[in-house]
């Protein structure tokens, strides 16, 4: 782990260990890892020939989260999942079986199918070559004048395809390591919540105009938060956050942000009821701390009851679980929270085959009911030009959180373009997270991963 600071150690409990402590016990990282003082070009975010090589080097060799397996749950549904020139069709195949094929026909290469559906088979629109959910070859117009197609092997190209936390990922690298050595330690970091329990209650898309590294780097710091989102300062501890980085893994990074107690960019004291009622939970008058305890205290209990309450079954989870913002980072555009207040899933693309934009998708994960059916994934709603995260009504209060973030996007994507400075220089500790992410994309743009 990166060392951090005292102040960014003073509040953080360690989330591998279920021991209940009212007070989160100081930690310090156990080692440091030198993540270089370099300043990072400004043409990786700016140039279209480094876009064309992080295609090339990284895009088609690295496990990409495509979808929930509960997006496709019956044989037969499928997704398409594109970026760049990579178009491939994630189907259920049986009712166990996930496959993921090129979204392209055999014979000319027209595209088999342009949007999610449910098919029986794939047959290409142009002259109705036609393959089974397996990729099996099932029908060739004229097939007497194909006398050199061996029909037992003319199957659809596949993709690899693999299975975490109720995700669904894939690699068009064949020589690919298989995607749980990819995980590094991210199985075992959440053994203890699996999102497999969970249920993808909102699905929110919007276009950038950003590289998408501007975008995912801005939610891999809280280091922003004093000027993009000054109403958080009050209850959001930005400056207290834990930034881990461990040496054996190349993949995964972690942040863990403090929530219910005030920045210190705040110099003056903030009671425990004002807390309360910035976070919408109750009115100053109404506040009822009862003695001893503080506002994360009744703002964790109440987090525990909220989830009981919508779950259908008790939540043994220690407050950090309950409260605090905790994100893990799966290189290179994968972003899901344990956590249970802000239960999010980001990822980020590349979009249209533009440096110059970018996609994210914001997820949100709740807890499966105790009892009754699983409830049906929310449908993705792709936010039209003009629309904004607050359009989504099923974010929540989350949608003007990210309208701040992306007010920025734009100025930030159009500075570097403007930039007389070769550059970006960051943080040692507070941007220690970006550090790790360009050193782990530096290795796979020179071959070494």
């Amino acid at each position: 782990m990166v060392d951090p600071p005292a102040r960014g150690a003073r509040f953080v409990q360690d989330l591998l260990d279920r021991e209940r402590r009212p007070v989160p016990a100081a930690l310090r990282a156990a080692s440091t890892i030198d993540l270089g003082d370099e300043d990072i070009p400004r043409e990786c975010y700016t140039s279209r020939s480094f876009h064309e090589l992080e295609m090339e080097r990284v895009w088609r060799r690295v496990w990409q989260m495509a979808c929930r397996e509960e997006d496709i749950a019956a044989v037969g549904d499928h997704l398409l999942y594109e970026l760049g020139d990579i178009s491939l069709i994630v189907t259920r195949t049986g009712v166990d079986r996930i496959q993921a094929f090129h979204n392209s026909c055999l014979h000319r290469g027209t595209q088999l199918r342009t949007g999610s559906g449910r098919v029986e088979e794939f047959r290409c629109p142009f002259h109705g070559f036609t393959w089974n959910l397996d990729g099996s070859l099932r029908d060739i117009p004229c097939a007497w004048d194909f006398p050199h197609v061996d029909p037992a092997t003319f199957r659809l190209r596949e993709a690899r395809v693999g299975t975490w936390g109720g995700f669904v990922f894939v690699n068009v690298d064949d020589s690919a390591p298989p995607l749980s050595d990819y995980l590094e330690i991210l199985p075992e970091h959440f053994r203890t919540w699996p999102l497999e329990d969970r249920w993808k209650s909102a699905h929110v898309v919007r276009v950038l105009p950003c590289n998408w590294k501007v975008a995912l780097e801005a939610f891999i710091e809280s280091y922003h938060t004093v000027a993009v989102h000054p109403q958080l300062l009050r209850t959001t501890g930005d400056t207290a956050t834990e930034y881990d980085v461990w040496p054996d893994s190349a993949h995964v990074s972690r942040m863990i942000t403090p929530v219910g107690m005030p920045s210190e960019h705040v110099t003056r004291e903030v009671p425990d009821a004002e807390i309360l009622a910035a976070m919408f939970m109750t009115r100053d008058s109404e506040a009822g701390i009862p003695e001893g305890q503080t506002a994360r205290d009744v703002l964790a209990e109440r987090s525990r009851t909220g989830l009981a309450a919508r779950a259908g079954r008790p939540f043994d989870v220690t407050d950090c679980e309950a409260l605090d913002a905790v994100e893990y980072f799966l290189f290179p555009n994968f972003m899901p929270w344990p956590s249970y207040t802000t239960p999010l899933v980001y990822r980020f693309r590349p979009w249209d085959d533009d440096p110059h934009q970018s996609v994210i998708d914001i997820m949100l994960l709740e807890p499966v009911p105790a009892t009754g059916p699983r409830p049906t994934p929310a449908r993705t709603r792709v936010l039209a030009e003009g629309e904004t995260f607050a359009d989504a009504p099923e974010l929540g209060f989350l949608g003007r959180i990210l309208n701040q973030d992306a007010s920025t996007f734009g100025r930030i994507q159009r500075g570097l373009r403007a930039s007389a400075k070769p550059g970006v220089t960051l943080a040692h500790y507070q941007e220690s997270r970006i550090r790790h992410f360009h050193a782990t994309l530096t290795r796979y743009l020179e071959g070494a991963c």
